[in-house]
């Protein structure tokens, strides 16, 4: 019995890592502190990803995939507050990201698509929101500075 659950065991923590030609890697900025580390398939970077200021602190961390970006992301200054955040889809930002002020708080959400702003982004002061902009292709197409115009030509199914 304990043979079997030792076997099981092993089975399950080696699907753990990438595959057996999957290497961690570290990468180190020239005072020794540490820059990057991830896992590597094949000279590519693949899986879980961390990169780090050189004071230490973290800088990003999220996923790779055949040395792209995808998932969600999250973005760090060099104190460690939250400075933006959201999906990449081929390596590119996708979906809705949070972008944060100096005080760590929401100061904007905004869809985007293939890296470029496309369709709405709520702008916020102090966590209150404040208007409404509208987006294609990463031009500003319109905006709004109160609910009632925002929802008299928009659907709000639209901000899903």
């Amino acid at each position: 019995m304990f043979v079997k659950l030792f076997v099981m065991a092993l089975l399950v923590l080696s699907g753990l890592t990438p595959d057996k030609d999957g290497t961690y890697h570290k990468a180190y900025f020239q005072n020794g502190t540490l820059k990057a580390e991830g896992w590597l398939q094949n000279g590519k970077k693949v899986d879980y990803w961390k990169f780090y200021h050189n004071n230490g602190r973290i800088a990003e961390q999220g996923h790779y995939q055949n040395d792209q970006r995808t998932g969600y992301w999250h973005f760090f200054d060099r104190n460690g507050k939250s400075v933006q955040e959201g999906h990449f889809k081929n390596g590119k930002k996708w979906d809705w990201w949070l972008f944060y002020d100096a005080q760590g708080k929401v100061n904007h959400k905004c869809q985007l698509s293939n890296g470029l702003k496309n369709g709405y982004c709520l702008k916020y002061i102090n966590e209150k929101l404040t208007s409404a902009e509208k987006y294609r292709n990463g031009k500003k197409i319109n905006e709004w500075f109160s609910f009632s115009s925002f929802r008299r030509e928009n659907k709000l199914s639209d901000l899903k």
